[in-house]
């Protein structure tokens, strides 16, 4: 997604190799979704039919359908980057082929993005980074229409997800345009209560944990929160164990790419799984 910051200060981003350890170490430890092992019963489920689930709508082979057209499509745009920035991407003005190739979620991440959100029935959702907006149609074309609200920081970035939603038909998303800085507080005091979070906007600590301090307090105990890139650097890695550790989270998931974080009334003790996905 876009990833909001303060433009002066570098990123110390991890290297592909160092994120390739760190990703077989992953492997080797995390259990093996399969479920076995995991002692919560909702864990259990969770994991059966969000993580592991197999469907596959006609709605996806639309929103895929748009994937290669993004992808194939040469356009330039203005790109003012707010956030922790792309690694391979620099100039501001780029091809929206170039943008889709480093910035959309693959096909196995957006659709378990699309299950997770089913299974938990989220009505009312929040995304902050829109990017070209694959995954907020993936998470808005559950069966039961959410209302989706999405944050995305770079207004020809934001013009180009919302043609993706009206290709699409999508009409349960609100696209906010704006920095997230501005946008979210505003958003927040309006007392929504969120059922779904997906933080992929700033990739930085202070940033992430701020959002997440922020969102928790329009937070329900069935509220989850997902944040992506949990493992790209040292920053990302510190805000996550500040977040998975935090008084209020009762449960929290990693899936290397992805983590995430309940507050659920039920689990007694906190619990935390590495998952593989």
């Amino acid at each position: 997604g876009n990833k909001q910051q303060t433009p002066n200060t570098k990123l110390q981003l991890y290297s592909p190799f160092q994120i390739a350890c760190k990703y077989v170490h992953y492997l080797f430890t995390a259990s093996n979704g399969k479920g076995h092992g995991v002692h919560s019963p909702y864990v259990f489920e969770w994991i059966e039919k969000a993580l592991n689930g197999k469907e596959n709508g006609p709605i996806q082979t639309q929103i895929e359908f748009q994937r290669k057209q993004l992808l194939a499509n040469s356009k330039t745009i203005e790109v003012k980057d707010l956030g922790a920035g792309s690694t391979s991407l620099t100039s501001t003005q780029r091809k929206i082929s170039d943008i889709a190739q480093s910035s959309l979620k693959s096909f196995k991440y957006a659709s378990l993005l699309h299950r997770i959100a089913a299974f938990h029935g989220a009505e009312t959702i929040v995304e902050l980074g829109t990017s070209l907006g694959l995954t907020t149609s993936y998470l808005a074309s559950i069966p039961n229409r959410p209302s989706v609200y999405t944050f995305e920081g770079v207004p020809d970035i934001a013009n180009q997800a919302a043609s993706v939603f009206d290709a699409l038909a999508l009409r349960n998303i609100k696209l906010i345009q704006g920095h997230f800085d501005e946008t979210l507080p505003a958003f927040l005091k309006e007392n929504h209560k969120l059922d779904l979070v997906y933080i992929d906007g700033n990739h930085r600590k202070e940033p992430t944990i701020n959002y997440f301090k922020q969102i928790l307090q329009n937070s329900h105990e069935n509220t989850m929160m997902i944040f992506d890139d949990i493992h790209w650097s040292k920053e990302m890695e510190e805000a996550w164990d500040c977040i998975k550790t935090h008084e209020s989270v009762t449960l929290s998931m990693d899936l290397f790419f992805i983590g995430i974080v309940m507050f659920r009334k039920d689990f007694k003790v906190k619990q935390h799984f590495v998952v593989r996905y």
